[in-house]
């Protein structure tokens, strides 16, 4: 595998998350979603190494969330990003049930990537313009 392929397919998916650490709960929304793990906007940075349990969920609509999928992960690294700072982060092992709804996720994610606008020269006048 060469530098620039990756292990797993990413998703650009915003979807919300929580990540608690050490007494500390933050809150952000992800940049990216992997199998091996995901990229999150957060206020606050995360020490590289640092073991986190995180709260994922999906957004349908704007107030339409899917249940939260709990995962332990580990802070693979952080770094500012405008007002706010980018952490990835890397997913520990878990147990069948947990791997197999995070399999059911990244499906409901891979299927929206494979939804294609249709292209305006694929309709007619009247499809178009109603």
């Amino acid at each position: 595998m060469s530098k620039t392929e990756r292990e797993h397919p990413r998703y650009a998916h915003e979807a919300t998350v929580t990540i608690r650490a050490h007494g500390t709960t933050l809150a952000g929304r992800t940049h990216n979603v992997s199998r091996g793990g995901l990229c999150a906007n957060l206020p606050q940075p995360l020490a590289a190494g640092t073991e986190v349990e995180l709260d994922l969920q999906l957004v349908f609509e704007e107030d339409v969330q899917s249940e939260p999928l709990t995962m332990p992960a580990r802070v693979a690294w952080s770094t500012p990003f405008d007002d706010l700072y980018q952490i990835g982060l890397s997913f520990r092992p878990t147990d069948a049930e947990k791997s197999e709804l995070f399999a059911i996720f990244l499906r409901l994610l891979d299927d929206n990537e494979r939804e294609k606008p249709v292209r305006m020269r694929d309709q007619d006048v009247d499809e178009r313009f109603g």
